[in-house]
């Protein structure tokens, strides 16, 4: 039976959401082909289309089976998206299987935060996500395809690609992960040798050794940021093959996922009897999936950002109280770094998404009613994909967990409650995340020290002016000022003061991430300060409250003055020219806020 704070919830967006949702509806009604798509070109544009498809051509320009569209996220500068250079080769063989053709359809940009974090590039990082979408809108463009494989993992690029493919929400999607690398460092003694670097105590040679040992082969960082969030949200939703998202890359098993998500696509297009659009399968119901999942998982603040944009693609309108009610029924499964000291591989090992989703549906947590690319509804979700006689099959999850310091039965939850909680009041509206904090520092009262850049804080804290009791407040970081980078270089140094026992607290406009760690932060908060938000009000020595016990953000001021104060104006060339920053000044003129989504496409879009 379904919890009853959850049926409340999803019947809220279904009913906030009536009107765009059946406009989204009749939209990709109205682009359902009849027959194979490429029969409704003129016999020049599908020669244009076959003509570099030497051993696929005759089946395409005979239209004789399903086309399905690849669209991949391959590069081999980042470990996360090297292995796909090898996937379109397998894909085509296991498509003609089963009578179907596959093209590369198009690239999408995958840049990586691990790599810009405190570079000017980061600032261009949630833009991209508009950018991805636009480029899978772009390579479906050319309306010769009836299913679509979507090869993407990290932070941006998952949602960026359903964002692109919800438009074209008449055709089948599978996504189609590539796994972790295996466990190098384990995160307490990498994490060690970061607090070191800041406070002064170990060189730049011992801190990159450490990173290169944690950082070191193929696949997707093992720690739980967005990208890992991204898989655990993919499943939940129904949109991997069961199992698929914690499977190492470059194993039998894994091309074997691989193979079985080919097949998935190619039988569920509408030239079948198992017709399953993405648009009807992202539904209400898989939304808030995807948000219980994130919280019981204790998951990337990002998709606080990412989830309501996925949403008002596909016509569905969902807002931070949602997951603050949510959050509230919601009990905290796992542990996996940041919240927590094992990776994703540990969590694999101890049962896995298989595990984590069959303990969600038992209490009601999961709708499990979903239209699904396995063709089932979300039980077969519950279950843990093995190679049995070199043959892909699926075997029950284990009752109890194989590690209760890193999955647990919902008898014996971490915490009664899901790892996110609003913040709000005269600073604004913001998220904090609770799973990655320990209670007695869910509430923090100190002077503001007040900054307008990453830099700027981080050069106090090495001149010891931080060291005290303080809530940092780094503001102009929203999606208007800058792009909204992550400062995810602010997290040693406030696990520094932390170990000091000072209490401390970072308010922002900005984002911290799935990487986040163990100091409490009010992020994402909005208005932005560049938009006349209250942060930009804030000076230094008010006394701000930080409460995610009670839910508080706010400066301790009588009203009056407060409300008289005048807001300080950004900085000169913020988001300034250099490395390609220029060219995304569109995006930051008209980003909406975080809660929205914090994008320039879809607020321009009228979406």
């Amino acid at each position: 039976m379904t919890h009853p704070v959850v049926a409340s919830v999803t019947e809220r967006i279904v009913e906030r959401s009536r009107q765009s949702r059946s406009e989204y509806l009749a939209l990709i009604d109205a682009a359902k082909p009849q027959g194979p798509a490429r029969r409704n070109h003129a016999c020049s544009n599908a020669a244009h289309a076959a003509a570099a498809s030497e051993d696929d051509k005759p089946a395409f320009l005979a239209a004789s089976g399903p086309n399905l569209a690849i669209v991949t996220s391959y590069n081999d500068m980042l470990s996360t998206h090297q292995p796909y250079g090898a996937y379109p080769p397998l894909i085509k063989i296991a498509a003609r299987e089963i009578g179907a053709t596959a093209q590369v359809a198009g690239g999408v940009p995958a840049m990586c935060d691990g790599v810009t974090q405190g570079q000017h590039g980061m600032q261009m990082s949630l833009f991209s996500r508009d950018t991805i979408a636009m480029s899978t809108a772009v390579a479906l463009s050319h309306d010769v395809f009836d299913g679509v494989l979507l090869l993407g993992i990290c932070d941006k690029i998952v949602p960026g690609l359903l964002i692109g493919a919800l438009r074209f929400g008449h055709l089948p999607c599978v996504f189609v992960p590539g796994g972790p690398m295996p466990s190098g460092m384990p995160n307490k003694e990498k994490t060690k040798v970061r607090e070191r670097f800041a406070a002064g105590q170990a060189t730049q040679a011992e801190l990159l050794e450490a990173e290169a040992k944690s950082f070191h082969a193929p696949g997707t960082c093992t720690f739980y940021g967005t990208a890992n969030s991204n898989q655990m949200l993919m499943e939940a939703m129904g949109l991997h093959v069961p199992g698929a998202a914690f499977v190492p890359p470059n194993t039998p098993l894994r091309q074997a996922l691989t193979r079985a998500a080919v097949h998935a696509a190619a039988s569920s297009t509408a030239l079948g009897d198992s017709y399953r659009p993405l648009g009807r399968a992202v539904n209400e119901k898989a939304m808030v999936n995807a948000i219980v999942a994130l919280l019981a998982s204790g998951g990337s603040t990002n998709h606080a950002i990412h989830i309501p944009a996925i949403a008002r693609a596909a016509g569905i309108k969902v807002n931070w109280d949602d997951f603050a009610d949510l959050s509230a029924i919601t009990p905290l499964l796992a542990r996996i770094y940041p919240n927590g000291s094992a990776d994703v591989n540990d969590f694999q090992a101890a049962g896995g998404t298989g595990f984590f989703i069959r303990e969600l549906i038992d209490a009601g947590l999961l709708h499990a009613d979903l239209q699904t690319v396995a063709g089932a509804d979300l039980h077969a979700y519950t279950r843990t994909p093995i190679l049995q006689d070199n043959s892909l099959t699926w075997i029950d999850a284990p009752e109890r967990s194989e590690d209760e310091t890193v999955l647990r039965n919902l008898d014996a939850a971490f915490d009664p409650e899901g790892g996110m909680k609003v913040v709000q009041g005269n600073l604004g509206r913001g998220m904090f995340k609770t799973s990655a904090v320990v209670p007695d520092l869910w509430t923090v009262e100190a002077p503001a020290r007040v900054f307008d850049s990453q830099e700027d804080a981080l050069a106090a804290f090495k001149t010891g002016e931080l060291d005290r009791d303080c809530v940092i407040v780094v503001r102009f970081q929203g999606p208007r000022a800058n792009g909204m980078p992550e400062l995810h270089k602010l997290t040693p140094p406030m696990g520094v003061l932390l170990n000091r026992g000072f209490r401390v607290a970072l308010v922002t406009d900005g984002r911290m991430s799935g990487a986040s760690g163990k100091a409490p932060c009010a992020i994402h908060v909005h208005p932005e300060a560049v938009a006349g938000g209250p942060l930009a009000k804030v000076r230094d020595g008010d006394i701000i409250r930080v409460d995610a016990n009670s839910g508080m953000l706010a400066v301790l001021a009588p009203a009056t003055e407060w409300d008289n104060r005048i807001a300080d104006a950004p900085s000169p060339n913020a988001a300034g020219p250099g490395t390609g920053r220029e060219l995304f000044g569109i995006f930051r003129e008209f980003a909406d806020n975080a809660e929205s989504g914090g994008s320039a496409m879809l607020s321009r879009a009228g979406l």
